[in-house]
């Protein structure tokens, strides 16, 4: 059923919105996928904080145009379904590799990220990204480390000099 033209104007600035505050945005031919299947890859998409929604090319290109997400409108061509990532860049990535494994009629045609299109390729690369959390603790573990070799070399004169000492009464209790 085709669209009226207040319906499109709604669905371009809804798309228009999230593209906006999007971090990354995967599009994937979804040709020969069942209604149940792409179902089942929507309640994915909205338990992992992921946008996906199934676009007019034409629509898009007006919807991406005037974000970072520009670059994408040339390369827009067969049916597509657009999956933004909301608050990790890799959350759409990830959830499209994943569905992809599974489903061999889902095939990435392109990833964006940061301003730059990169190609469907680099999928694994995006979705190899760390979460938000994953990057505070690597973050952390980091700036950790030099404090706790620090404390370990300040402590191991010390620590060596107390094994001695049990050491030599162990030896005198033993003769």
């Amino acid at each position: 059923m085709a669209l009226r033209f207040e319906d499109k104007q709604a669905l371009v600035a809804e798309v228009h919105a999230v593209a906006v505050k999007a971090q990354s945005v995967v599009a994937a031919e979804y040709r020969g996928l069942t209604v149940a299947k792409l179902t089942e890859l929507r309640a994915k998409a909205r338990n992992s904080g992921v946008y996906l929604r199934v676009v007019k090319n034409t629509l898009a290109r007006r919807a991406v145009a005037g974000t970072q997400f520009e670059c994408v409108g040339t390369s827009l061509k067969g049916p597509l379904v657009l999956a933004f990532s909301k608050d990790d860049p890799g959350a759409a990535a990830r959830l499209v590799k994943a569905f992809a494994k599974d489903n061999d009629k889902l095939v990435t045609t392109l990833v964006s990220l940061g301003g730059a299109v990169l190609s469907a390729k680099d999928l694994d690369k995006v979705a190899d990204l760390p979460t938000r959390d994953q990057a505070l603790s690597m973050l952390l573990g980091t700036l950790k480390a030099p404090i706790t070799k620090f404390v370990a070399t300040v402590a191991a004169p010390h620590t060596k000099l107390v094994r001695t000492i049990a050491a030599v009464k162990d030896k005198k209790q033993a003769a």
